[in-house]
């Protein structure tokens, strides 16, 4: 539950799931060192049951205390469905649900998958192959956009009859006022902001951010940025910024991130990689205009010169792209104003709940006629 779309999207089913339909119970794990933990930081009121060992990276002792605590709890709960999301706890998860011999309807969702960017090949083919693997044990697998689907189905996971999309759904809070935001954060009013908002890792590209910020330094294009999130390329980013006196702050994790949207002017996603990033949906939410790289299912969330502009991986295309913005208010207010209404009317966390009690229903029902 480290801070990212998946917890965003599990908090809000857990909190929005009718307790007089369904008793639901969540596992998961603990964050490591540089990650911020959901749960700590935003989804306090949300139970969790915790398995110690139990974290994204491969750890054969903690892992396997993990596979056996999930085939006792399976056991003891006997649960109808078991609904897992993310890579790791999808492969332990329905390993344990198939060992434990407990007949349930497995779910699995994809928020993205690991297929590029991430490993070289020999891991990447273990990946595929587990993957295909578990599919034939799942009876729906989800992906959160058409085209991480795509990518599954042409890697050979899953069958399109098993594959449906499930959209995230997520809500904002209260936006403060800019000049507030601004004060708060400690960011220079009367300058426009580009945000980064997410995970400082490799597959996230900060690097690529930087060298667009770096370019239009060099045009002397009047815009500030700032990185919201942590991760393991933080401080290489830092000692970056600092060498090149490169016009970023740094906020780290917020618990806030209203604060952060109201205080941007525009939000950028420079990454190799996505599935379909939450950062873009609450932008839109937020009535922000987004540039973003035309990765993994960006299509599904940003209607290019519509609700924000999809670009290629290209630092001067990004570059270009965000100083025609900068320098172009009326371009910035009419996508920011589409993103709004576009959002609100397709991801809003009332529409992920309902679907998703609507397919464990229906997933219930066929069980039951079979």
């Amino acid at each position: 539950m480290n801070v990212g779309g998946p917890a965003v999207q599990v908090s809000g089913l857990m909190r929005g799931f009718n307790t007089d339909q369904f008793e639901h119970r969540l596992y998961t794990g603990y964050c490591a060192v540089n990650e911020a933990d959901y749960l700590e930081t935003n989804a306090t009121d949300v139970n969790a049951l915790r398995i110690s060992g139990f974290g994204r990276r491969i750890n054969f002792i903690g892992d396997m205390r993990a596979f056996f605590i999930l085939v006792k709890e399976i056991q003891t709960f006997k649960p109808h469905i078991i609904h897992t999301h993310t890579a790791k706890a999808g492969f332990l998860g329905r390993v344990a649900s198939i060992v434990s011999c407990h007949k349930s309807i497995r779910v699995h969702t994809f928020h993205g998958h690991l297929l590029n960017g991430y490993f070289g090949l020999f891991k990447k083919s273990l990946i595929i192959f587990a993957e295909m693997f578990l599919s034939r044990y799942t009876n729906q697998l989800l992906a959160v956009g058409h085209q991480v689907r795509e990518d599954l189905l042409h890697a050979g996971i899953g069958t399109i009859e098993k594959f449906g999309i499930m959209p995230p759904g997520l809500s904002i809070t209260h936006l403060p006022k800019k000049v507030e935001a601004l004060e708060i954060l400690g960011l220079q009013n009367g300058y426009l902001q580009c945000a980064f908002i997410g995970r400082v890792t490799k597959i996230k590209r900060p690097d690529r951010f930087l060298d667009v910020v770096s370019e239009l330094q060099k045009r002397g294009v009047k815009l500030h940025f700032l990185i919201a999130g942590d991760g393991e390329l933080l401080e290489s980013c830092r000692k970056r910024i600092s060498d090149e006196k490169l016009p970023v702050k740094i906020l780290g994790w917020c618990n806030d991130i209203e604060k952060v949207l109201s205080a941007a002017d525009i939000v950028a996603l420079t990454s190799d990689n996505e599935g379909t990033p939450l950062c873009l949906i609450q932008a839109g939410m937020a009535g922000l205009p987004v540039v973003a790289t035309n990765v993994g299912s960006v299509s599904d969330v940003v209607l290019s010169d519509i609700t924000g502009i999809i670009t290629s991986l290209e630092v001067m295309e990004i570059a270009n792209v965000l100083e025609r913005l900068a320098n172009n208010k009326s371009l910035r207010m009419r996508l920011g104003g589409n993103a709004k209404k576009f959002t609100l009317a397709h991801f809003g966390v009332e529409r992920l709940v309902h679907d998703h009690e609507a397919l464990y229903m229906h997933l219930l029902s066929n069980q039951a006629n079979s």
